[in-house]
């Protein structure tokens, strides 16, 4: 959530950062409305300071033995009454403006960061640098075909258990998730992330915190009868991890590593991706996130990169990494790098993380903040897939994919998985 004060006081700033994301939002009204906040809680404070004076004068006569029924102290009686009155109309203005406020606060995205490249859409985005050497050729199996040859998964009955957009996964394909969750979770683990097994299901106020609303409400599952919704991603169970506290600076960064399964409406996606494990409504990610000391959240983000590059890495899969420019940048996002893994049977990168700074935006909405020695201040978080499982599995299927119909899997993965290879069975 965007500062008060900082609209207030450098509206221009606020315009600038929306324009570079494409956004025109006229602040003038929204100025006035802040403007009026500020004085309505300055002229609450002045009359409530006031009216505890007159409070404490009552007393002070009264116990000096002054006429209780003296005009004195009925015309001071009778002020205090006035500014009680007039302080309950104050605050019921106040609380109306400051909810107007929110809503309409809650709306608007996250500042880009300076040195986030100004762009209008994906064709934008600035590559980083590439690893690997991509497989190419006309030959080679989109994930799906693979799947099928192997029975690894199907899709078709999953619909009649739930709709579409779902899998079921067989045999070696369930092994193989397994197998990368656990592979996943071990490496990042290692590098200092410290593991959580967060709850799936969410309240209102955790995905606001994070975020997810109230703009993509439309994107998520509710359940009806209670306040909670179907994680879209373990980003907001960490997020909320740490809502309304403060932790001590010297603690920082804290680094969370998640499993979750998670689940998207995939609204406007339709038409999109309909076979294989690219875009579902349920799928598996590992998650890393980390809350992090302000002053050093440029070189976490950079790291947090190289963490989820480096299960690539080990799971020898070609990728490429970019740099998101403003017209494609996240909600809450201020600045991020795209991962994207290498399929030679559609012969293009996908998408397989994002890894996100949020400077203080995620901070202030859920309350947030560290404390050093002399100052509190709001915290700042990142996050970043590390990976989404079912990518990765499509990623290896079609780059382990053999002649034969057999996919090699990487080195890394066979002490977990039991074998070199997924056969034909």
């Amino acid at each position: 959530m965007l500062d008060l004060r900082l609209i207030r006081e450098n509206p221009k700033l606020i315009s600038e950062g929306f324009n570079r994301r494409g956004m025109h939002v006229d602040l003038k009204p929204i100025q006035i409305d802040i403007e009026e906040l500020k004085n309505i809680e300055e002229t609450r404070s002045n009359l409530q300071s006031k009216g505890n004076k007159i409070g404490k004068e009552v007393g002070l006569k009264i116990k000096s033995g002054i006429n209780p029924n003296s005009e004195e102290l009925k015309a001071l009686k009778s002020e205090g009454i006035q500014i009680k009155q007039r302080v309950a109309q104050l605050e019921e203005r106040e609380k109306s403006l400051s909810e107007k406020l929110k809503t309409q606060i809650l709306n608007f995205p996250n500042i880009p960061s300076e040195n986030c490249p100004t762009g209008k859409d994906e064709t934008n985005n600035k590559e980083i640098r590439r690893w690997g050497n991509p497989l190419q050729g006309n030959d080679f199996k989109e994930h799906w075909e693979i799947a099928n040859n192997l029975d690894l998964f199907e899709s078709e009955r999953s619909s009649r258990i739930a709709k579409s957009r779902f899998v079921t996964l067989f045999g070696q394909g369930a092994k193989l998730e397994r197998a990368l969750i656990n592979l996943m979770l071990d490496i990042h683990i290692e590098k200092g992330y410290k593991e959580v097994l967060p709850p799936a299901l969410v309240n209102t106020s955790s995905l606001t915190g994070s975020g997810q609303l109230p703009k993509f409400s439309e994107e998520s599952f509710k359940c009806n009868e209670d306040d909670l919704w179907l994680s879209p991603t373990a980003e907001v169970p960490l997020t909320a991890l740490h809502r309304n506290e403060i932790i001590p600076i010297d603690l920082l960064p804290l680094k969370y590593v998640a499993y979750s399964p998670c689940f998207r409406r995939e609204a406007g996606s339709y038409g999109r991706d309909t076979k294989g494990l690219i875009r579902l409504h349920q799928f598996n990610k590992v998650e890393l996130y980390w809350f992090s000391d302000p002053d050093k959240s440029s070189e976490a983000h950079k790291q947090l990169t190289l963490d989820a590059e480096a299960i690539l890495q080990i799971l020898e899969l070609p990728y490429r990494v970019l740099e998101l420019c403003t017209g494609d940048l996240g909600f809450s996002a201020s600045r991020t790098f795209d991962l994207e893994v290498w399929l030679p049977g559609s012969n293009k990168f996908r998408e397989i993380s994002s890894c996100s700074i949020c400077g203080d935006f995620q901070a202030r909405r859920s309350s947030i903040r560290t404390k050093s020695a002399k100052t509190t201040k709001l915290i700042h978080t990142l996050n970043g897939s590390g990976l989404a499982v079912g990518r990765t599995m499509a990623a290896i299927l079609e780059n382990g994919q053999q002649p034969n119909g057999n996919v090699t899997l990487p080195k890394a993965l066979v002490p977990y998985f039991g074998n070199t290879e997924l056969t034909r069975t």
